[in-house]
């Protein structure tokens, strides 16, 4: 008897124990009607009118599932009440108000990618995918950001307006000599130098000052033949004088005089610099032989070599400002005249003739410098936004336009020329409309800017597998 007693004493203790591993791992445990309170009866009975939008892990990993289910090690998954869910899109006065006036449509990826889920997920950066409610799905055309995110972003607009554009095109350059005042002293017949006036490189020389004195048999015969024939009334011999050269003070000269001189100075036919002397004084020079290299520095060629790329937005009488690397703090204020019309194979660059007056002489040949030309400046001002405006994704440019009350629509745009600061928009823009300068970037991934620019493409999103179907818009 006693032996049946322990026996049965010992199942029961078997099947209380597993009655309440059962209780327990279900979460519930039995209550009697002596210890239910007040609160418990109408909670039970609110639970049952709940609405329980998903269940989740009951580790509280970022396990969802639409259905109840369970864990991989046999536990069940938690149900998520409507009343338990908090917005995405903005803290409501009334959470239950909010969410019963809002119908939830599914949930899309947070950084634009086609993919959506008919409840909470995370993205593999752990990221939650952002609720869309009944009237924020308009097939794409237009994003919605709460108010209040575009306030605490700092969201700034501006409006698309005509812009005068004078773009900088910066190269680097040299100084090179006004390849038109260059000037070579020649005679026109053989000559011995008797004397040097103009003796050094480098020397300054203005138009009439005698560089030398000249003896030449072919000069002197030429004067007494014009001397006789201007007595004798004569007509040519003064013209053999200018075929050889003389100059015409000389020839004046002659003309007054009772007697001629047998040599006499040559005076210089221009102003400028000594580049190159060829002469020594005594020496005997032959006919066509170089004496002197002049140039006037006065006017200095700047020689900038322009990119490819910039070359086509120079025209001929842009402004542009030059710094001499021997001059700094010093520039210099000068245009366009000529742009040549080779480029160099191996640089792929333009060379681009700047000229700069230079009447005290500071600037130097061969001189290093920078240039910015002001490409652009006088044409007809054409529609632009600041450059943060567009966001450039490569094949495709966009700008964001906004329409109020938290709501951008992304815009493909064509470009145009770009400016330090601003750009031109050619096409997909009108004058006066706003457009985001600010915060673009974290609109695109807030709002899932690349979900609406997917109604520039074919294809529509798709669910992601094994998720559920995409919910009907």
């Amino acid at each position: 008897m006693n032996r049946s007693l322990l026996a049965g004493a010992a199942t029961m203790a078997v099947l209380a124990s597993a009655v309440a591993g059962y209780l327990i791992g279900t979460g519930t445990w039995p209550r009697s009607a002596s210890v239910t309170t007040e609160s418990d009866a109408p909670a039970s009975a609110s639970t049952r009118d709940r609405k329980v939008l998903y269940w989740k892990h009951p580790d509280g990993t970022a396990e969802y599932a639409p259905v109840a289910t369970k864990s991989a090690d046999g536990r069940d998954f938690l149900p998520v009440y409507e009343d338990e869910e908090k917005g995405f899109a903005g803290t409501p006065s009334s959470p239950q108000q909010a969410q019963s006036d809002r119908k939830l449509l599914y949930y899309r990826n947070p950084m634009g990618l086609p993919d959506t889920s008919p409840v909470p997920k995370k993205d593999w950066m752990g990221m939650d995918y952002i609720p869309v409610y009944e009237g924020e799905d308009d097939g794409g055309a237009t994003v919605k950001v709460s108010l209040d995110k575009v306030q605490r972003s700092g969201v700034r607009t501006e409006e698309a307006r005509m812009v005068a554009f004078a773009r900088p095109v910066r190269a680097p350059a040299i100084a090179k000599p006004d390849e038109r005042t260059l000037r070579v002293i020649t005679l026109r017949a053989d000559a011995f130098i008797e004397k040097l006036y103009v003796n050094e490189k480098g020397q300054h020389v203005k138009a009439g000052e005698p560089l030398f004195r000249v003896y030449s048999p072919d000069f002197l015969r030429a004067l007494v033949e014009e001397k006789s024939s201007a007595i004798a009334g004569v007509i040519g011999a003064e013209q053999k004088l200018q075929i050889l050269g003389v100059p015409p003070e000389v020839i004046a000269e002659a003309k007054r005089s009772k007697e001629i001189a047998p040599s006499f100075d040559y005076p210089s036919p221009a102003s400028g610099i000594v580049m190159e002397k060829m002469i020594v004084e005594g020496m005997m020079m032959r006919v066509g032989e170089p004496l002197y290299r002049f140039v006037d520095l006065s006017s200095i060629w700047v020689i900038a070599s322009v990119a490819e790329q910039d070359l086509g937005e120079i025209r001929i009488g842009d402004p542009a400002t030059v710094h001499f690397k021997a001059l700094p703090g010093e520039p210099f204020d000068g245009k366009v005249t000529f742009i040549l019309h080779e480029l160099d194979k191996e640089t792929r660059t333009a060379s681009v003739r700047i000229e700069v007056k230079n009447p005290d002489h500071r600037i130097k040949h061969e001189m290093y410098a920078d240039v910015a030309i002001d490409a652009g400046a006088g044409e007809a001002p054409r529609l632009a936004v600041s450059r943060e405006a567009v966001i450039d994704s490569g094949d495709r440019q966009v700008v964001l336009v906004e329409r109020g009350e938290g709501r951008f629509e992304p815009r493909l745009v064509r470009l145009g020329r770009r400016g330090d600061a601003v750009i031109e928009i050619t096409d997909g823009l009108k004058v006066g409309e706003n457009v985001v300068t600010s915060a673009n970037f974290l609109i695109d991934a807030e709002s899932n800017l690349k979900a609406a620019l997917a109604a520039f493409t074919a294809d529509a999103p798709q669910p992601m597998p094994g998720v559920g179907k995409e919910p009907a818009r």
